[in-house]
């Protein structure tokens, strides 16, 4: 039994796609310092910040839909990746390396929302 969140492969792998994000960030445009690139840091740091608080809560469900809301903000965070590509504020190389992550964190956090919903006895 895991004693905490830190243990979960799915917080650890998100917390490398946040720290990601912060460095691929550093290198936008001033112009976005307060636009996509803030947005894309909120999203980024709500995935493994999400997975902790739902971790702690005392009731499976609150525990759900933390983790319901950590895989939201990863389907936010990939559209604003995509974007982040599209406007050649990213390299294809560092989108590629963050986008690869974030889609294993993704499949993660479903198996683990399905885990949750359908415990094994």
């Amino acid at each position: 039994m895991l004693t905490s969140y830190k243990e979960l492969i799915v917080w650890q792998k998100s917390f490398v796609v946040s720290k990601m994000i912060y460095q691929a960030t550093s290198g936008f445009p001033k112009s976005e310092v307060y636009g996509l690139a803030s947005q894309m840091r909120r999203a980024a740091v709500s995935i493994p910040s999400n997975i902790a608080e739902g971790y702690t809560r005392a009731h499976r469900q609150e525990y759900i839909q933390f983790v319901r809301t950590a895989f939201a903000s990863g389907a936010e965070l990939e559209t604003q990746l995509l974007l982040a590509k599209e406007l050649g504020f990213l390299s294809l190389k560092v989108f590629s390396e963050i986008n690869d992550l974030l889609t294993e964190v993704q499949k993660m956090l479903n198996k683990l929302i399905n885990s949750l919903i359908h415990p094994k006895p």
